[in-house]
């Protein structure tokens, strides 16, 4: 679990709540409006929560599949806890020597950033 307080993870969590307080804060701005006459206010009334809802799933989700060890680039972290899956040999560098240098500067990053 303290994963989850490293700074990425602790900027997320900030991100997460203050959306939430400000989507529901112009949702609650938006009943007062409505309950004064406006009538396009009473859609952005359900629009607001809706958008706080969305972030919650959202961050729900990142969670799960921080849990799970999915980070999105399948060949860094494997669920079961087994090395790494070399997928570097997968991109044909031809006969270009500046892509094939940057394509094993970006493998030699990967493999520390996956060390870390």
């Amino acid at each position: 679990m303290r994963r989850f307080f490293k700074p990425g993870w602790l900027g997320l969590h900030l991100i997460a709540i203050v959306l939430i307080g400000v989507f529901l804060l112009a949702g609650w701005w938006q009943l007062a409006r409505a309950q004064g006459g406006n009538l396009q206010s009473w859609a952005y009334v359900i629009e607001w929560p809706m958008f706080a809802i969305f972030v919650v799933a959202m961050w729900v989700r990142m969670v799960r599949d921080e849990l799970r060890g999915e980070t999105g680039d399948p060949g860094t972290v494997t669920p079961s806890g087994a090395a790494p899956s070399r997928r570097h040999a997968a991109i044909d560098d031809g006969d270009d020597e500046e892509l094939a240098a940057y394509n094993r500067r970006l493998a030699r990053l990967n493999d520390e950033a996956s060390r870390a």
